[in-house]
């Protein structure tokens, strides 16, 4: 059986890897990998348990899905990379990075923290929990709320975004808050030396300013980036600013 995530690879230059956030798939960069694939060799990636990849075990948590992009990397003779990860597929990154010193040449995160405090664990878990009568429509509405500021929730982007949640695997989203439940990388982090950009959307609901800029104050020299009026999914409603901000950073512009 083919193990192998599936991916998509456009442009030319340095390698870019694309994580994308819990639900979604590699589809959902807005118009980053066109822009990004003017430097780079952008690899959009769907993570396991999504889109087109193989199915994801229940109890993985998020080494195995950082093990997963290892994986990836050597299947295409990768010796190192740019990782770029937003919510889940930030924590992921930050894993990665954590476990993979070596490999990662810019890391760049957003819409996450770098922990899961374990007094919340459980509450997080609960997200993932789908009933069999409804199934995945019993969670779009809380989950779109969460992810959107209410004037953008009728927009076209999001009408992809539901429609891409109601076509998931349960399994996968399930294992997917199943692993973010038990993320702690906030004592490690101090390890990481590669240029970093960490990014936050002032109206995020699902994950609190102050948590995204806690990896900030972690990692030595990184920049951080808050983007005013930005929501969760700071890559799809705020779409050309946060392609703006990744591009200047890959191109090592700064700040």
């Amino acid at each position: 059986m083919n193990d192998t995530l599936f991916h998509r690879i456009e442009g030319k230059g340095p390698p870019l890897v694309l994580l994308h956030p819990v639900g979604l798939d590699h589809t959902f960069w807005g118009p980053l990998p066109r822009r990004a694939g003017e430097t780079h060799t952008v690899i959009s990636v769907d993570l396991r348990g999504h889109g087109r990849s193989p199915a994801a075990d229940a109890e993985r948590g998020i080494a195995a899905y950082a093990g997963d992009i290892a994986h990836l990397l050597d299947e295409l003779d990768l010796g190192h990379a740019a990782v770029l990860g937003l919510s889940f597929g930030g924590m992921i990154a930050q894993e990665f990075a954590l476990r993979n010193p070596g490999r990662v040449s810019l890391l760049a995160v957003g819409a996450c923290g770098p922990r899961i405090d374990p007094a919340n664990s459980e509450a997080v878990r609960l997200r993932g929990k789908v009933d069999a009568e409804t199934g995945m429509a019993g969670v779009v509405g809380t989950t779109i709320d969460r992810w959107f500021t209410p004037t953008f929730r009728q927009a076209e982007p999001v009408e992809r975004v539901r429609e891409r949640l109601l076509a998931n695997d349960p399994q996968g989203w399930a294992a997917g808050w199943n692993a973010i439940a038990g993320f702690d990388a906030l004592d490690r982090l101090a390890s990481v030396r590669v240029p970093t950009l960490v990014m936050a959307g002032e109206l995020d609901a699902g994950t609190p300013v102050a948590a995204t800029r806690a990896i900030a104050d972690a990692i030595e020299g990184s920049q951080f980036t808050l983007f005013p009026g930005a929501p969760h999914m700071m890559q799809i409603e705020g779409a050309e600013g946060f392609t703006d901000r990744v591009t200047a950073f890959l191109r090592g512009r700064g700040r």
